[in-house]
């Protein structure tokens, strides 16, 4: 079954997710399409949650909580949300790999440093061989990759990140992954009668925009 794992570097929860990801990665072979969130959440039409105040600051809060339960670390960069563009075309000049996602992440919420910028991004690009990032992120190839990764989402279907996609079938969010795993080991879960039902329920009133 073909696992991918659509993420942004913007994400709290997706670093949340992370090490479940990586674990997952250990066993079963998982496509790392590091994606942009903004892109998403304008081909969907929907706000970010870090753009309705009160939401926000709930969100924030939720997340610490949620790495406190885990017990992962997690420090929140100078200011979010950021531009990550320079992060998502480092992963990918590094060959999105595990050891660069690792290590990105890490740089951004393990140890909050920003991650905005080639100059911030620095000392992770040194540390994955990359001596001159600026130039590395500036490919053709490495921006026409990051298209094609967002392209790959639209086209599944993606709504949000973080989004693990197993053959096709989407499981959004950190707290998702549980229910992923098991679909995994019990494809026909997703086939269950009541979850069938629920994929065709009539809308009942639709909100006027």
């Amino acid at each position: 079954m073909p696992i991918t794992w659509y993420f942004d570097f913007i994400s709290p929860f997706a670093w949340l997710q992370w090490p479940k990801v990586k674990a997952l990665a250990a066993t079963h072979p998982v496509i790392l399409r590091p994606i942009l969130f903004a892109g998403v959440l304008d081909r969907r039409g929907q706000k970010g949650p870090a753009e309705i105040p009160v939401k926000r600051e709930f969100t924030y809060r939720h997340a610490l909580w949620r790495a406190r339960q885990a017990g992962q670390s997690l420090r929140f960069p100078p200011t979010h949300p950021f531009n990550p563009l320079a992060a998502l075309r480092l992963c990918i000049a590094a060959g999105s790999s595990v050891e660069a996602t690792d290590a990105i992440f890490d740089w951004i919420w393990g140890r909050g440093h920003a991650g905005d910028s080639v100059d911030a991004l620095a000392p992770v690009a040194a540390r994955l061989g990359i001596a001159d990032p600026a130039t590395a992120i500036a490919e053709p190839a490495v921006k026409a990759q990051l298209k094609a990764n967002f392209d790959a989402a639209m086209e599944e279907g993606v709504f949000g990140v973080p989004t693990l996609s197993l053959d096709g079938r989407l499981f959004w969010g950190d707290d998702a992954h549980d229910f992923a795993l098991a679909c995994l080991h019990d494809p026909s879960l997703w086939d269950e009668p009541e979850m069938q039902r629920v994929a065709s329920l009539p809308i009942g009133m639709a909100r006027s925009v």
